[in-house]
């Protein structure tokens, strides 16, 4: 999914368990940008070829990297579902937990996320809840916004949202947090909304498709009408073909955008102007290539 959004773009995405052994193997083929080089540079944006003329690597971003201890990093930001939090307390595998909750001490930056989904005394009792741990801890709400559908059979066609008006919809997913996504769907005026889950990361099987018609078939025989599937786009990219085999059924994925919610006066701009002043405290002098490789 991110290499279809970021087609185009200067952005070279990596896979693999080892996020240190992945990162060093771009830097080690493309080079990388020393930091104290290139100064303000470093700060402009860009949407197009890389500003500086060539494929070497300016950041590494590291995706669920906070545990790895034994990786130096510059910058480290935490995002809390909002909806789960931290659930039972436990580390795993007792609990969801991947480091205990006075790990959030080493953050720079917290963001909760779906705080559009939960109640505003709810978000005050978990921000004070954060602030026991860090008081000085600096926290962002977020949202995901929907845009538009598409559907599986041709990813270029595009629906909007009121396609879902007075209709009666399944809701497919094997994502980390389903309730976030069937909360959402919920709120785009669908008659009855249904929702099959599977575990994160499931890649749909044969055998998945003849549920999910199943229960698509007692959905129709129930409303008198054909349901609409609806899936998410990290769904539709795990397999592009699979959910075709649910014809005659119309299948759509979802599109929606992540968005700061201003609160407290952070704002999406207040967000890049931290990450810049964090950066430029720590950056200088400093060699991504030696960052990467300490206790590799």
């Amino acid at each position: 999914m991110l290499q279809r959004h970021l087609l185009g773009r200067p952005v070279k995405i990596g896979v693999g368990a080892n996020r240190a052994a992945t990162a060093t193997s771009f830097i080690e083929k493309y080079g990388y940008i020393d930091p104290s080089q290139v100064s303000g540079r470093l700060w402009v944006e860009s949407k197009g070829p890389s500003q500086f003329g060539s494929e070497k690597i300016g950041v590494a971003i590291l995706d669920d990297g906070m545990q790895h201890l034994g990786l130096q990093r510059n910058i480290e930001i935490v995002m809390i579902n909002g909806l789960m939090l931290w659930g039972n307390c436990h580390l795993l595998p007792l609990g969801p937990l991947r480091e205990p909750l006075n790990a959030l001490r080493r953050a720079d930056v917290v963001v909760l996320h779906h705080a559009d989904l939960i109640p505003e005394q709810r978000l005050k009792d978990i921000e004070l809840m954060l602030r026991d741990v860090k008081e000085s801890l600096t926290i962002f709400f977020t949202k995901m916004v929907p845009s538009h559908f598409f559907d599986v059979r041709n990813f270029n066609s595009k629906k909007p949202l009121e396609a879902l008006c007075n209709t009666i919809v399944l809701c497919v997913s094997a994502i980390g947090s389903a309730d976030a996504f069937v909360l959402g769907i919920k709120k785009l005026g669908a008659v009855y909304v249904d929702q099959l889950e599977f575990s994160d990361h499931h890649s749909f099987q044969s055998m998945d498709m003849e549920m999910i018609k199943e229960r698509l078939g007692e959905l129709e025989k129930k409303f008198g009408s054909k349901p609409i599937v609806v899936v998410t786009e990290k769904d539709y990219d795990r397999d592009l073909d699979i959910l075709r085999h649910l014809e005659p059924f119309e299948v759509l994925a979802l599109c929606s955008e992540f968005k700061i919610i201003p609160y407290r006066e952070n704002t999406e701009d207040d967000f890049k102007k931290l990450l810049k002043e964090i950066l430029r405290d720590k950056l200088p002098g400093r060699n991504l290539y030696k960052h990467l490789n300490h206790n590799h």
